[in-house]
């Protein structure tokens, strides 16, 4: 038996051709039914946790310091708000967005398919899908992260462990936007707490158990039902830190209700989107380089063949949108 200088065997290394052989039998990855399949992503964790926390002191810290004329109307609207929200976010994420032939046939327990790249050029071609095995819908694109093909493909959601598609677009869409109308809502409310404060602090202490508290700057938490004296500086914090939250949440969801809405304009997926500006930007050196030839003179005829032929092969490369190398490249909401 050899040893090395440190006293290693040697015969332990994996020789190169022994180790590709590992990694040939490794286990193939299973589809992702929806997105409560394992594994769960961090994001969604984020995602309810942030729920929880603005639902918790919007009702039960907030909403109480409102007038009595104020605070039922604001349980309403933001009791409507998240309710929908919960609804439309639990819809998104359980429904599969898998294309109808490959919900028909598929079976979630049996492994993907191995893609011979020796064999065929795309995953999809000619609406055939060589890794689920079935005809797709011509919009229909095979999420790398779901192992599946979605139906009218938009993009794959991190927060939601799931894809979004034309199954679920419209929950999607209705769901982040009752979030952000919920997060502006809780804005309104803690904006107008901060100005009663410096301005009229009793207007905050409307509630019958104030007249047994004779300290001004104790505050009574998650009222009516667990009344929790605390001081000042504790409600002050409080509402800072989730006034700080509901301001970064609130330009994130903005942004991506905006796009969305832009998108629903140009009658776009996200996915279409992504494509179109990676193809102008492929596009754009092209033009560059074509501008000081101009300038200089007339192009020389071979020079401007192989110029035209590398301006049509470019725009080539854009038609085929189905293939493995275009798997969920859209930005994840």
């Amino acid at each position: 038996m050899r040893m090395n200088i440190c006293g290693l065997n040697r015969s332990r290394v994996l020789p190169e051709a022994q180790a590709n052989n590992v990694k040939k039998i490794l286990p193939r990855p299973l589809s992702r039914v929806n997105g409560w399949s394992p594994p769960l992503h961090s994001f969604q964790a984020i995602s309810w946790a942030t729920y929880l926390v603005m639902s918790i002191a919007t009702f039960g810290i907030f909403i109480p310091f409102l007038p009595t004329s104020w605070k039922y109307a604001a349980y309403v609207v933001m009791g409507g708000l998240s309710l929908f929200h919960l609804v439309m976010h639990l819809v998104t994420t359980t429904i599969d967005p898998a294309d109808n032939n490959v919900r028909l046939k598929k079976d979630y327990s049996e492994p993907v398919p191995t893609f011979d790249r020796s064999k065929y050029a795309h995953v999809i071609q000619n609406q055939y899908c060589h890794l689920c095995e079935v005809t797709v819908s011509k919009k229909a694109k095979h999420c790398s992260s779901c192992n599946k093909c979605v139906s009218g493909f938009d993009h794959h959601c991190k927060w939601l462990n799931n894809c979004v598609g034309s199954r679920n677009y419209r929950f999607f869409f209705c769901s982040v936007a009752s979030a952000a109308a919920s997060l502006l809502g809780t804005m309104v409310i803690l904006l107008y707490i901060f100005i009663q404060y410096f301005v009229n602090p009793d207007k905050l202490r409307t509630d019958p158990l104030y007249k047994e508290i004779s300290p001004k700057n104790t505050w009574l938490l998650f009222l009516p039902l667990w009344p929790v004296p605390v001081k000042t500086p504790v409600v002050f914090s409080i509402a800072v830190v989730v006034f700080l939250l509901a301001i970064a949440s609130f330009v994130l969801l903005g942004h991506l209700l905006f796009f969305h809405i832009y998108l629903i304009a140009k009658n776009l997926s996200t996915f279409d989107y992504m494509m179109k500006t990676r193809f102008q930007k492929k596009s754009l050196p092209v033009e560059k380089k074509d501008l000081p030839v101009r300038k200089r003179g007339a192009i020389p005829q071979e020079r401007s063949n192989n110029l035209e032929w590398s301006q049509s092969s470019s725009s080539d490369k854009y038609e085929p949108l189905s293939g493995w190398q275009h798997q969920a490249i859209s930005p994840r909401s």
